[in-house]
């Protein structure tokens, strides 16, 4: 079990190592083979004005921001998926309801061996920390140098630990997302600040002012704001959809925890 979860912690790292450049590598090329492309612009040439309500011309520009806001779009979406797998395949493959309600019947009835078999069958985290509580709990059946409170003691810490194995793998590359949430946004709004310099600076070299040529300044450094926002905003929501799920998982091993230690407690007055 514990080279498993080495050669999964290797490959969450490799992946964390590995994503953020691919996803640069990524933007750049769509933003400068697609929205750059010359058919998104008057004249064929990505130096003209944008085609009218042609939008990947008007995202390009946007200027040298936009890859990197679409840069950590990339990421939210890869760690969300990336999330999205491992917090299911830590739930099990039942439900963890079911699952619960199951384990308690099991324990209530004193099958001890049937419980264990359920958490075999189920598999994930949840299972994983169940698991290592029921065979610490036939370990202290067996036991007879300790007392009661100390075995007591004895599977409680053992559920801890496990607890303690477990719930870093759920938590991984969570701190990521919320980052973002607040980095796109700053993005956004650095992007549309160089932009409206830009702006205001062509006019001033231009002489008379051009409300068109402002309102199109103005528009194309908007379209960073628009992105970090859109970014922030996505990065926030797969944030908190995670988080919750994560809770009714750590609530889940509480509940089993308390009810494996009060069992065992009933049993063996």
């Amino acid at each position: 079990m514990n080279s498993n979860k080495k050669s999964s912690k290797s490959l969450n790292f490799d992946f964390a190592v590995l994503i953020i450049p691919v996803a640069f590598v990524a933007s750049v090329l769509v933003y400068l083979f697609v929205f750059g492309d010359g058919s998104n612009f008057v004249g064929g040439n990505h130096d003209n004005v944008p085609l009218p309500n042609n939008y990947y011309g008007i995202v390009y520009k946007g200027g040298p921001i936009v890859p990197l806001i679409i840069t950590l779009l990339l990421t939210v979406l890869a760690y969300s998926v990336e999330r999205y797998m491992a917090i299911n395949k830590a739930a099990g493959k039942g439900r963890v309801v079911s699952f619960m309600s199951g384990i308690n019947g099991f324990l209530s009835s004193g099958k001890i061996d049937s419980a264990k078999e359920s958490c075999s069958v189920q598999k994930g985290s949840v299972a994983n920390v169940i698991l290592s509580g029921l065979v610490k709990y036939q370990e202290m059946e067996k036991e007879k140098d300790l007392t009661k409170d100390q075995k007591i003691v004895s599977i409680q810490k053992e559920i801890e630990e496990a607890t303690s194995l477990e719930l870093p793998a759920l938590e991984q590359n969570l701190v990521i997302l919320s980052t973002i949430a607040s980095v796109a946004t700053l993005m956004g709004l650095l992007g549309t600040v160089i932009g409206m310099i830009k702006a205001f600076s062509a006019l001033a070299n231009a002489g008379a002012p051009d409300s068109v040529q402002l309102a199109a300044g103005i528009s194309e450094a908007l379209i960073n704001t628009a992105l970090g926002i859109g970014t922030s905003a996505l990065a926030i929501i797969f944030y908190n959809i995670f988080t919750t799920k994560i809770d009714k998982l750590t609530y889940s091993i509480d509940e089993a925890g308390f009810t494996i230690v009060n069992t065992y407690a009933s049993r063996n007055q």
